[in-house]
This record gives C-alpha cells, sequence and structure tokens, in this order.
C-alpha cells in the first residue's frame, strides 16, 4: 500500500504473509478474491499480525484465533489472537479495537468470519438387470455381473468464510489490503477450516504476485 508508514519501516521486493501452511488445501475453494490496487510489494515477516475469529461462541473463537496465530507463526511472523484483548462485550468499537491493537503493536490485522453455512445431498439410484435367460451357464456370470446396486444418499456440509486483510500503519489510516470469500467442504473441526481457509487465500495470493514463494 503506497506512501503509508507500515510500508516505510522495511521496505523489501517481496511480501511473505504467514499465512501460507504446511497443509495442502484438499476442500477448498475461493469463490471471489480481491487485492488492493496500491498495495505494495512488502514483507510482514517479522511482523506482529492480530487475527481475529468473528463468531459469538467464545470456545470457537478461541480455537480459531490460536490455530490462525500458530500458522502465521510458523511463517515468520508473529501472530497472535485478539480474544483477551478485544473481549466480545467490546466487539462494536472499532475505535478502541484499533487503538488497543495499535497500542501492543500490531503492523496488520486478519480476520475471519463465516458468512454461510449449507448441506447438499447428492442421490445415486440404484440399478439392475434382469432378463429371462433360459439355461444356467448363461446367467451364472451374467448374473454377478449385473446384481442390483443400492442407490446412495450423501450430504456434504459447505461452509463459506470471509477472509480481509488489514494494514494497521502508526500514525495512519487502516486500509484493505485483501479481501476473499471461500467455500469449505465438510471441515473436520474449526482448526482444520483455518487451516485449509489460509492456505488457499495465500496460494492464490502466490498466483497474483501478492505473496513470495
Amino acid at each position: 500500500m503506497k506512501g503509508t508508514p507500515m510500508f516505510r519501516k522495511r521496505p523489501l521486493t517481496a511480501l511473505a504473509v504467514a499465512l501460507t501452511l504446511l497443509a495442502a488445501c484438499a476442500t477448498t475453494t475461493l469463490s471471489s478474491t480481491w487485492r488492493s490496487p496500491s498495495a505494495q510489494a512488502i514483507s510482514l515477516t517479522g511482523r506482529s499480525i492480530a487475527v481475529v475469529f468473528i463468531t459469538n461462541e467464545e470456545s470457537l473463537r478461541r480455537n480459531g484465533e490460536n490455530a490462525l496465530a500458530w500458522n502465521i507463526t510458523a511463517r515468520g511472523a508473529r501472530g497472535f489472537g485478539t480474544y483477551y484483548l478485544l473481549p466480545s462485550a467490546q466487539h462494536n468499537d472499532a475505535e478502541t479495537a484499533q487503538a488497543r491493537l495499535k497500542s501492543v503493536g500490531a503492523d496488520a490485522v486478519v480476520t475471519m468470519r463465516v458468512v454461510g453455512r449449507e448441506q447438499r445431498i447428492t442421490y445415486t439410484p440404484g440399478w439392475g438387470a434382469a432378463d429371462p435367460w433360459r439355461g444356467f451357464g448363461p446367467y451364472w456370470g451374467y448374473g454377478w455381473r449385473t446384481a442390483y446396486q443400492p442407490g446412495t444418499l450423501r450430504t456434504d456440509t459447505v461452509v463459506a468464510v470471509e477472509t480481509l486483510v488489514y494494514s494497521l500503519p502508526t500514525g495512519g489510516t487502516s486500509q484493505l489490503l485483501w479481501a476473499s470469500t471461500s467455500r469449505t467442504t465438510n471441515p473436520n473441526n474449526i482448526d482444520a477450516l483455518v487451516r485449509e481457509v489460509a492456505d488457499a487465500n495465500a496460494r492464490e495470493m502466490v498466483r497474483q504476485g501478492f505473496l513470495a514463494r
């Protein structure tokens, strides 16, 4: 992001943010992405990155933020959760939230929020075949090959997540750097959901030249 104090601190030629994860993304796809056209190539390595998992369930928030903070830290930044710094009782006060994040030295903040959940039911009909075979020999092999297969019913859960990355420059105005909406099929738990969403975002940031490989 051109001209902001955050990016003047360490001018580098590549962006190496800690959203890239070790695990491969198997079931998450990005349905939409946006990057700031004015964002310059920077490095977030060694920077303080606050993470927020937006939910009214405290246990999910803690688990989500801990998972995202761990993966951010694993990639060179100092990721930290905000559930202890910004309790849910104060979630409507944006000025207080931003002031507290800046007071602890956060250079940027990554937010994740579930924006949709749906179930998809897929039915595969059964099949079978019968002919009036009059001899045992000809029928025997045919009968085994064409034995009736019952239909199957499969239910998949698809979770949509919004991911936003904001700069938090000292003495400057916060700006949106990256935004995406993703869809994850059958996540095992909140940790798996966060890992896959972060990995999908990182892969797309690399593809767009926004992150270093």
